[in-house]
């Protein structure tokens, strides 16, 4: 039986953030390899078909946690109702130089600069293929840091190819802060360009394994309304299922003069809500319901799960919340996310 969160935590926050991180994932992984994970019986709670697929819940793990896949069956034991795992690039890479992971208590954030560290798509692949989970599994999928950002396409077409058969949903993660050049993916060229070449391999790759699996595409919160329009027409143009709104700010508002406020890096937690909600409002109003919005961002408690649902998204997700609130977050959210009503 896993201890309450609340006598756990203190001895997390006594680490270093990336050990812990570390640690923890290689627990639970250790767990599931021993058949000690619990068995995935998610909460149907007021499920709800998005993308063409039943979710169980509205509540699901943001990629980033478990980037290599390690402890999926330990993770969805918690109730998510879906699990996203990646960010996973073609080939493995380290990410950017330690310390690059940060806690702000007093705010309930965490500041990262990791830089897409990952095994590689192939052992990501290999730990998909162990795991019993046969609940809804998104793939979150990104370019090497060192492939030029004309070449993008390159890697996620590479990622696309490997992961399409063993994924619910592949999310495109073009909106991470910590890839040099990563966000220039949003501009309307560069993103015309990519979404096509990605939504051709889609039809090719489901025609090959007569069955479709959906595309969703992360995008990140510091976007004025000129670039969400933007964004949206894209999305609507080239028939992407789903978009993931949104990833980490480089924002500083209300942490600035914290302890490690002005690291570099993308800020989430609970400062991000405000700005990633706006987003999604704006994001909603201009896709006029043509597809599905994922809410991800400052998703501390039930009430603020709701908000999400509220100001437009179809689901949600978390993880730095996780961090500060152990995995109880997640029947709260649910349990708040059944109370929606459609209006």
């Amino acid at each position: 039986m896993m201890l309450p969160y609340c006598l756990v935590k203190p001895f997390v926050f006594a680490l270093d953030p990336e050990t812990a991180h570390d640690l923890t994932i290689g627990g639970l992984a250790a767990l599931q390899k021993a058949g000690l994970a619990p068995a995935y019986h998610p909460p149907r709670v007021a499920p709800v078909t998005v993308m063409g697929l039943e979710f169980p819940n509205r509540i699901g793990l943001a990629a980033g946690l478990d980037k290599n896949g390690e402890a999926i069956d330990a993770l969805a034991g918690w109730g998510f109702g879906f699990v996203e795992i990646g960010t996973v690039t073609p080939r493995p890479q380290p990410g950017n130089p330690k310390p690059r992971l940060f806690r702000l208590p007093e705010a309930q954030g965490i500041i990262n600069r990791m830089g897409f560290n990952n095994h590689g798509v192939e052992a990501l692949l290999r730990n998909v293929k162990a795991a019993r989970y046969r609940g809804i599994l998104g793939i979150n999928i990104g370019k090497n840091f060192d492939t030029p950002i004309e070449k993008a396409a390159d890697d996620y077409l590479a990622c696309l190819d490997k992961v399409y058969a063993h994924a619910s949903y592949v999310a495109v993660n073009i909106s991470s802060p910590n890839t040099r050049n990563l966000r220039q993916l949003q501009g309307e060229s560069e993103l015309d360009a990519l979404l096509g070449a990605l939504k051709a391999r889609q039809t090719k790759l489901a025609d090959l394994h007569a069955r479709y699996v959906p595309l969703a595409l992360k995008i990140a919160p510091d976007l004025d309304d000129a670039q969400i329009t933007g964004i949206a027409d894209a999305l609507r143009r080239h028939r992407i299922d789903a978009v993931i709104a949104t990833n980490t700010t480089l924002s500083r508002a209300g942490v600035e003069n914290l302890p490690h406020g002005n690291e570099a890096g993308g800020l989430s937690g609970a400062p991000l809500f405000e700005k990633s909600t706006g987003v999604l409002r704006r994001l909603t109003l201009a896709l006029a319901g043509e597809l599905p919005v994922i809410a991800a961002g400052g998703i501390t408690d039930g009430t603020r799960a709701l908000a999400k649902l509220e100001a437009g998204a179809a689901l949600v997700q978390v993880y730095s919340g996780l961090i500060y609130r152990g995995p109880d977050l997640v029947g709260e959210c649910a349990q708040a996310c059944a109370n929606f009503r459609v209006v």
